[in-house]
């Protein structure tokens, strides 16, 4: 089983973190949504289309975790 709290396994890229949150997002993996989500800060426009996407998914738990999430304007 994969510990997705285990930040050391968390690639300290940006990018990567970004493109693994949109997989995690379409998996529909919550505490790898968590985990990601504690090294990431959006843009408007980065949370806007996570949370379209987590809106196609249909979880609501996801959809609720990226709207809460921190954005810089």
């Amino acid at each position: 089983m994969t510990d997705y709290n285990d930040n050391s396994k968390l690639k300290h890229d940006p990018e990567s973190n970004m493109q693994a949150l949109k997989t995690a997002i379409a998996d529909g993996k919550v505490q790898r949504i968590k985990a990601l989500l504690t090294n990431l800060l959006f843009d408007e426009i980065q949370k806007s289309y996570l949370i379209k996407l987590a809106e196609h998914s249909g979880n609501s738990e996801i959809i609720n975790l990226i709207k809460g999430a921190p954005a810089k304007p």
